[in-house]
């Protein structure tokens, strides 16, 4: 029977996304506490180790953040619809494959980790300390995929309040075992290794507590013939499919952005890298309202309510864009402070005062690409996405061809802006389609 659905809110598009924006603001602050415990030993090479293992890791669970994007949409979906048990399905479902993802990683860490530091050169001091970071690190991997599931698996179900309690405790713990174990035990990048290693298993535990839990509460305990039904497992591996190979696409453009940083040498390594967790913080933030927009986006597609669906495009949106403006300008008048709080080196310091107008500006230029990703991740238009994504990549390659010659690193990071806008572009002329496959009809 279909429930009533009366039009989102201001209040219902904050609900959802301000428990999102706290809880991913705390991602990027341990990329931050790990380069400032790190600074502090004045090891300029120590810096630009942790920012290589960590992007090692950010590209190889991009890879597998479908786990998250993909269970999102499809939890929305299915809870729209009044779908207990497929929403229940779809759980476990993205829980047998990040399990399994997470040991075949563990199996394959030499091979992942000779090809990682090839592509991503350093000098041999930053190579020998990433290597170390990626032997620990990698035993994590398991409780980490689980962790994408649960949290996507909540944000579907627009349970953001329980997402932000386990985002904040993976989190905090890993911030709080980075800062004992290097400056309180005097470890180096061991320590950080290993702060994330005991985060991730803890948090495990008390995530799949919580998923039980509400599992119980909605009464939804599928039998496993239909966690392995066929139909519903073509349609979460198309999903997952196209999710992952617009990921690689994506994670490739950004690998080759901190390779052809890396090139410039240690220092300008370790400036990128601190202008990149600024950058890497705004997104975090912005994406709060790109959740909303998932969660809001399926709930509306899988009730099948048009209007629910243009007031939470329009809405998210909003808010998203007047945050990004915020954000901008406070990164332009505090940015120094910022870069001087994660190293002592005055060499990186000043490098990194030169391109900090570059970091300042991805605000506003990426909120829109990332509010798209939600809505087409919320509508499962998937494969839409992908293709978009391929294009603004290849945009992004010429831009660096004809910008780097000439302008070095500043012409880098113009390409990541264009980036961005070929990303907003391509997306927002497949956007009428949405309305298309999901309503039929494009008007307004």
């Amino acid at each position: 029977m279909t429930q009533p659905h009366p039009p989102v809110t201001h209040r219902e598009v904050l609900a959802i996304a301000i428990p999102i924006i706290l809880s991913n603001a705390t991602e990027p602050l341990i990329g931050i506490v790990d380069t400032a415990v790190l600074g502090q030993l004045d090891k300029p090479s120590l810096v630009g180790a942790v920012a290589l293992g960590a992007t090692i890791f950010s590209m190889i669970y991009m890879l597998f953040s479908f786990l998250r994007m993909g269970t999102s949409g499809l939890t929305a979906q299915a809870d729209g619809a009044g779908d207990q048990n497929t929403v229940a399905t779809t759980l476990l479902q993205a829980l047998t494959i990040a399990a399994g993802a997470g040991v075949v990683l563990i199996l394959l860490q030499r091979p992942i980790g000779g090809l990682a530091l090839y592509v991503l050169q350093g000098s041999p001091a930053v190579e020998e300390a990433a290597h170390t970071y990626l032997t620990i690190r990698i035993w994590s991997a398991p409780a980490a995929l689980l962790n994408f599931v649960m949290l996507g698996w909540l944000i579907g179900l627009r349970q953001t309040k329980l997402a932000f309690l386990l985002q904040l405790l993976i989190n905090g713990l890993n911030i709080i075992f980075d800062i004992v174990l290097v400056s309180g035990f005097g470890m180096e990048i061991e320590g950080v290794a290993y702060g994330t290693l005991a985060a991730e298993v803890i948090a495990v535990g008390v995530g799949l507590w919580i998923v039980r839990r509400e599992l119980m509460r909605r009464e939804a305990m599928p039998a496993v013939s239909e966690v392995f039904n066929r139909q519903k497992l073509v349609r979460v591996f198309r999903v997952n499919r196209d999710i992952m190979l617009r990921t690689v696409i994506l994670v490739s453009a950004f690998a080759f952005f901190v390779n052809e940083g890396a090139k410039g040498g240690d220092i300008i390594l370790a400036a990128n890298a601190i202008l990149y967790h600024l950058m890497s913080l705004s997104a975090y933030v912005l994406d709060g309202f790109a959740y909303a927009a998932e969660a809001l986006v399926g709930h509306a597609v899988g009730a099948g309510k048009r209007e629910r669906f243009m007031r939470a495009v329009r809405l998210s949106s909003l808010w998203a864009g007047v945050l990004s403006v915020v954000i901008s300008l406070l990164f332009w008048l505090l940015g120094g402070l910022f870069i001087d709080l994660l190293t002592v080196s005055e060499e990186v310091r000043a490098t990194a005062r030169i391109y900090l107008l570059w970091a300042a500006a991805t605000p506003v230029f990426g909120f829109a690409c990332f509010q798209l990703d939600g809505i087409f991740i919320g509508a499962t238009c998937t494969g839409d996405m992908r293709n978009a994504t391929f294009v603004s990549v290849v945009i992004y390659l010429v831009a660096w061809a004809a910008l780097t010659p000439a302008f070095g690193n500043h012409g880098l990071w113009a390409s990541l802006l264009v980036l961005f806008v070929a990303r907003t572009v391509t997306l927002g002329a497949l956007y009428p389609k949405i309305l298309r496959v999901s309503f039929g009809s494009v008007s307004t």
